[in-house]
């Protein structure tokens, strides 16, 4: 069974499937057997970063089941054997009014394929197909620039994908279910009590499933005049959701990054040289420590 790193944001347009695409090549680079599947539901685009305009068979076909098997739509990268690519859907309302059963059905397929690490591309913002296809990850990455909108989204996003994890963690007790499935919770604290008064054990559930919460962070686009107080940001997610945040990496603002883009390439493969693609690989090395260590456990 793969490891499945999932990669997202609060806020569009700061470089998450760029990095996606970039990790994918350099993990398979160390040797992985890599799989990136695009999950950006309706909106999906990281087949173009490879020059993959048309791709032959998209996840569509194996939404709709005219292919049974997800890794029937495989699509190899040229330049890397290591590394295959699942493109994401069309932008239909069939795909982006996903049923429960199809998101089941996929996240399933997706546990089974043949490879070391599966790199999941998430579509941006905080809808439920987002966050749980980034809660059924067994490493949650996140990516934020230094702008405020975009750190407030990642709060955000973080802090309704701990919810999401408390509630999922109740779906097997009925009770608990009832008394939680209705409401529109706003904070993690909410949920706790709630979980409290409904099920005696039920807030120390609740506090067991968000400390086994670690997401991780990529600031990308930082500059000299751009800054982010990750410690604040960590000390306000530890005092009000309840999860530990890790920083990954830095990524620089680099030109060369919107080269590789418009040249339909990886900037790890385009312009290995380059200060973002130096950083892209130090994050690299340590997201493959992580997942050794996973699986040696």
């Amino acid at each position: 069974m793969p490891i499945i790193i999932s990669i997202a944001s609060g806020k569009g347009g700061v470089g998450k499937s760029v990095i996606a695409a970039n990790l994918a090549l350099l993990l398979a680079k160390q040797g992985k057997r890599v799989t990136l599947a695009d999950l950006d539901v309706g909106g999906s685009d990281i087949h173009i970063l490879f020059g993959h305009m048309n791709p032959p068979l998209t996840l569509t076909d194996f939404l709709s089941r005219r292919v049974e098997r997800l890794e029937d739509i495989l699509q190899a990268i040229p330049f890397h054997p290591g590394l295959t690519l699942i493109p994401g859907t069309g932008d239909t309302l069939a795909t982006a009014n996903m049923p429960y059963a199809k998101k089941k059905r996929l996240i399933r397929h997706l546990k089974d394929l043949p490879a070391d690490i599966v790199v999941v591309d998430i579509g941006a913002g905080t809808s439920y197909h987002a966050l749980d296809f980034f809660l059924m990850a067994d490493c949650h990455v996140t990516v934020a620039t230094p702008d405020p909108t975009s750190v407030l989204d990642l709060y955000r996003f973080i802090k309704l994908a701990a919810i999401r994890r408390v509630l999922s963690s109740f779906l097997a007790r009925d009770a608990m279910s009832d008394a939680l499935s209705d409401r529109d919770f706003c904070s993690v604290e909410e949920v706790l009590e709630v979980a409290g008064h409904t099920d005696e054990a039920g807030r120390a559930i609740a506090e067991t499933t968000l400390r086994t919460f670690h997401p991780a962070l990529i600031l990308n686009r930082l500059s000299g005049r751009s800054h982010v107080n990750v410690s604040a940001l960590k000390k306000l997610l530890a005092e009000y959701i309840g999860g530990q945040l890790t920083l990954l990496g830095e990524i620089p603002e680099d030109p060369s990054m919107e080269r590789a883009v418009r040249s339909f390439l990886p900037l790890a493969e385009y312009e290995p040289a380059s200060p973002a693609a130096a950083a892209l690989r130090a994050i690299a090395g340590r997201l493959a420590n992580h997942v050794g260590e996973m699986a040696e456990t």
